[in-house]
């Protein structure tokens, strides 16, 4: 069996995303998807060049592709790079299940779990709206409350932040008890002098985690973050390589490891990251903003991974690209459940792709009230 060609689908429904279909000469498809949105053409181009690399060759290979995709170019590959690579590993990995006949978590190990627990995206512009999102997501059966620090329109000055936040966080707490698990998402938007002042009035609230107080360029400002409060620490979804992981699961900088399939390099790098942060007692926490595919491969690591915590659910199975991909893995109540068929669990119908032609535009910009620039 060789690879005869590989294809790639830029979509959108309610965001882009970026689809490899990998096709090989015994007619068998694996589907995979790339993170980075926004970037989709770079990520594309990426995968054009690569495929000089892959054609003809045995799709079973995965661990030796894996090498060849990060390392043919001298240069190794950037997170632009990784995320191509994310999307043709994952789909090697779909061939090589559906190949064997066997669905994908059976060559990661086998089940170590029956079902997956997931948490979802809570919105709401005030703390009061925040509140009644969460309620109405725990009524559904979700057990994790997730949502985003704050922002007023598009100006985030973070001491008001910081006060908003508190606010949103403790109304939905009061909403939903304690028994619901909750995550605030910073999303690297705070220095580390403003993110120690939040984690720290955010002790008496019984977070499961917060996501991303601080940037990830230097990761060595966790070590402060980490000394000064006790509040548990997810970041890791901008990281592309277990390179880049090394010196915050080593350094035990985190608590929860929040890698993403689409951009760390698909599901071979993500073993190797899930089984290193074994070794530091640091649970897996997979990001998945993505599509079907970026959730079914999550489902397969987090089946077959012991240390493992929760896993993001944005977009519930079933409710986006349905026509695009026909066949998703199955979800109940806040669960992820294991699928039966072979590979990864999700089908592709490549026919419907005009159906969802991609958007344009950007991420959403944030400024300080002077007008300064600042993450998103």
């Amino acid at each position: 069996m060789k690879i005869k060609d590989i294809r790639v689908h830029i979509v959108a429904e309610q965001r882009n995303f970026l689809f490899v279909v990998v096709e090989t000469d015994d007619g068998i498809i694996g589907v995979g998807e790339a993170g980075i949105t926004w970037r989709e053409q770079a990520v594309a181009g990426f995968i054009e060049a690569l495929k000089p690399s892959l054609i003809g060759q045995d799709p079973m290979r995965t661990e030796h592709l894996w090498q060849v995709m990060l390392r043919c170019g001298f240069f190794p590959a950037n997170r632009i790079g990784t995320a191509a690579i994310s999307a043709i590993d994952i789909a090697l990995w779909d061939i090589k299940a559906r190949a064997l006949d066997v669905p994908l978590y059976q060559l990661l190990g086998g089940k170590v779990r029956e079902r997956v627990v997931c948490y979802p995206h809570a919105v709401g512009d005030t703390a009061a709206e925040l509140a009644d999102h969460a309620r109405q997501l725990v009524s559904e059966g979700w057990r994790f409350v997730r949502f985003n620090f704050p922002e007023r329109g598009n100006v985030l000055e973070p001491r008001q932040a910081i006060r908003d936040g508190i606010e949103h966080v403790t109304a939905v707490r009061e909403a939903v008890g304690e028994e619901i698990e909750l995550i605030i998402d910073v999303h690297t938007r705070l220095d580390p002098h403003d993110a120690v002042t939040f984690c720290r009035q955010l002790e008496p609230l019984n977070l499961f985690f917060v996501e991303d107080p601080v940037r990830s360029e230097n990761p060595g400002v966790l070590a402060r973050l980490r000394s000064q409060t006790g509040v548990p620490i997810a970041m890791g979804e901008q990281y592309s390589t277990k390179w880049e992981f090394r010196q915050v699961i080593e350094n035990e900088w985190i608590d929860f490891c929040r890698l993403d399939l689409c951009i760390v390099g698909g599901i071979t790098e993500a073993v190797k990251v899930a089984g290193w942060c074994e070794t530091h007692y640091i649970p897996i926490a997979p990001h998945n903003p993505l599509g079907p595919v970026s959730t079914a491969a999550c489902l397969h690591l987090d089946l077959a991974t012991s240390n493992f915590g929760v896993q993001e659910c944005a977009r519930v199975p079933g409710t986006v690209l349905t026509e695009l991909f026909p066949q998703q893995v199955p979800f109940e109540s806040g669960y992820l459940l294991p699928p039966q068929g072979p590979g990864l669990g999700v089908t592709i119908d490549e026919s419907a792709v005009a159906a969802y032609p991609p958007m344009e535009g950007g991420s959403p910009r944030l400024e300080r009230e002077d007008g300064s620039f600042t993450n998103w």
